[in-house]
């Protein structure tokens, strides 16, 4: 005998994400009905509203907001496109996140540039390593990605980071960079490449005011740590 699938349209008009969130504002529905007015259809044997709950009970948020298309599409059977709608929503939401209003932001401390930064650092599988570039008043004039993978003196080279300080007019420079494991705590690898890339700040009379590690919802200053 046919399983009959109850549809989105068999739901009382109240009881519909789409219609409550236009209603009673996006404030009122659970992750599992966000997801579904995003992801709008469900699939054969499923509408979308059980579909995305079983989507969130699979991956928390933090989990499903780096989630990738193939893992998606594998996991839950969805197709490519309600994949990428998925994934396209999150990056939204991360680069809303570090939105640059047209005031610049001040790194007045270690804090401000992971109040920044966490939200596109924290939760990343690789090693992403970045210079935030500052003029004379603290204030980030530029931002860049110099390398993504494990850090490494062989690999991370002063000529390209200071290339670009040049290039912004830079006065000073801070060092971010993530740890995928979640623990912010610098390696010997993290300490030995600060050093060689202030040393040379130093010759080239752009100074390196830190260098900070971020993990999950944390993060180290190297500076306030002493190790530069």
């Amino acid at each position: 005998m046919h399983e009959y699938k109850l549809r989105i349209k068999d739901f009382p008009l109240e009881e519909r994400p789409r219609e409550r969130l236009v209603r009673k504002g996006s404030g009122s529905l659970s992750d599992a009905e966000l997801l579904a007015v995003v992801i709008r259809t469900g699939n054969k044997k499923e509408n979308v509203l059980d579909l995305s709950k079983r989507v969130i009970k699979k991956y928390d948020l933090k989990v499903l907001s780096r989630a990738r298309v193939g893992s998606l599409k594998k996991t839950f059977g969805v197709g490519e496109a309600k994949a990428c709608q998925i994934i396209a929503c999150f990056e939204l939401g991360r680069r809303m996140s570090c939105f640059k209003r047209e005031k610049k932001d001040v790194a007045n401390s270690a804090k401000d540039i992971a109040r920044i930064l966490m939200p596109q650092l924290s939760g990343l599988k690789k090693e992403h390593f970045l210079g935030l570039f500052l003029d004379s008043r603290k204030r980030i004039i530029g931002q860049e990605t110099i390398f993504i993978g494990s850090l490494d003196c062989s690999v991370i080279h002063p000529r390209e980071i200071f290339k670009i300080a040049l290039a912004e007019s830079a006065a000073a420079m801070i060092l971010v960079h993530n740890h995928p494991s979640g623990d912010p705590s610098p390696s010997e690898e993290d300490i030995e490449v600060s050093e060689q890339i202030v040393g040379a700040g130093n010759i080239l009379g752009i100074q390196v005011l830190d260098h900070i590690i971020i993990g999950d919802n944390r993060f180290v200053s190297l500076k306030e740590e002493g190790y530069i």
